[in-house]
């Protein structure tokens, strides 16, 4: 009985395995959940919204921009360069058109995409700003978004104001950070 019964666990977990990672992102995006500060509905939204405006975009545009999109709280932020103000403009009336979203902060350059060097770069100074974050005892690092386009990093999220004046003043003082954009909602 006992050997039988070992065999049917060995056989059960067996084909159980495909639903382990479904079950892991599944407690991950929780746990990122239970620190977010907003609800499981604009949660889900911000989701939706930066894939159908990446859609929209990614129809119009195909190869001829280097666009970003990123959702927190159904406001949006694009970032990157793009060949012309009109392109600039049509993309802001595009991604604003998508439902629910509340507001668009355009911050598209007017530029050749830029390189990989450049993009590697804004990515080390986003590590950095995000471990910096997470060493500063004044705020939850998890209420904060932080994206880097061009040496300019964007902060995001809902937070009190003495929080966003401490995340301000760490991402102002990180290497290689050229300025920093808050498109904060605040609490107080």
């Amino acid at each position: 009985m006992r050997i039988v019964s070992l065999l049917l666990l060995v056989l059960v977990s067996g084909s159980l395995q495909g639903c382990f990672p479904v079950a892991a992102v599944g407690v991950g995006t929780g746990v990122m959940m239970v620190q977010d500060r907003r609800t499981t509905g604009a949660y889900v939204e911000d989701e939706a919204i930066e894939t159908k405006a990446s859609d929209r975009i990614g129809k119009q545009f195909k190869k001829d921009v280097h666009v970003n999109v990123t959702s927190f709280n159904r406001i949006v932020l694009v970032t990157g360069e793009v060949q012309s103000d009109a392109m600039k403009t049509e993309i802001g009336r595009l991604v604003s058109g998508i439902e629910n979203v509340r507001n668009v902060s355009n911050e598209l350059v007017i530029s050749s995409p830029s390189s990989l060097t450049s993009r590697s770069s804004d990515s080390l100074i986003t590590s950095d700003v995000k471990l910096r974050f997470m060493q500063d005892k004044r705020f939850n690092a998890e209420h904060v978004k932080v994206v880097t386009e061009n040496g300019a990093v964007f902060l995001m999220g809902i937070v009190k104001r003495a929080e966003a004046d401490a995340a301000t003043e760490v991402a102002s003082t990180t290497g290689g950070v050229q300025r920093v954009v808050k498109l904060f909602e605040y609490l107080d």
